[in-house]
């Protein structure tokens, strides 16, 4: 059995890298740094998932009000940031960003807590060739507009899905 999990490790740490394809991008009021909260509840707005039309399918079930981990990839953020002041305060101490939220890390990855604010029904020619939805409204979100989404997942605990 030990053998089969060292080797399992051997062939984890050879790996270069992994590919993300992000599943759709962020559309929204937030262009840059300037016009971002530090986190969604702090002021985010809602803002539009476009979802790329092969992965539309993934989408049913979800209706609006349900509560949603979007997972995004930072694509704007600095991957050589190993230690920070949290939320850029010199007056709080030096901290490892992997016990902070700051998007500078070795591997970007947003995780944003929103609730569905609105699915728009499919277009005319989506019928037939998918689920059809392409658009969720979301929010409260801190994204900048154009941010690649990588991953939605259900904030639900529950054991079902």
């Amino acid at each position: 059995m030990r053998g089969c999990v060292g080797e399992r490790l051997n062939h984890v740490r050879r790996m270069n890298s992994y590919m993300l394809e992000p599943i759709g991008f962020i559309r929204s009021t937030v262009k840059g740094r300037e016009d971002a909260p530090r986190q969604g509840p702090e002021g985010g707005p809602d803002a539009w998932i476009e979802i790329e039309a092969r992965f539309a399918d993934a989408l049913l079930g979800m209706e609006v009000g349900h509560e949603l981990i979007v997972i995004t990839w930072l694509h704007e953020a600095k991957r050589d940031v190993l230690k920070n002041h949290p939320r850029s305060d010199e007056s709080r101490p030096l901290t490892g960003v992997f016990y902070t939220r700051s998007p500078a890390r070795p591997n970007p990855l947003g995780l944003h807590p929103v609730t569905v604010r609105e699915i728009d029904p499919p277009s005319r020619e989506d019928y037939g060739v998918t689920g059809g939805i392409r658009r969720i409204k979301i929010g409260p979100i801190e994204a900048f507009d154009g941010t690649p989404v990588v991953d939605i997942k259900s904030a639900s605990t529950r054991a079902d899905g």
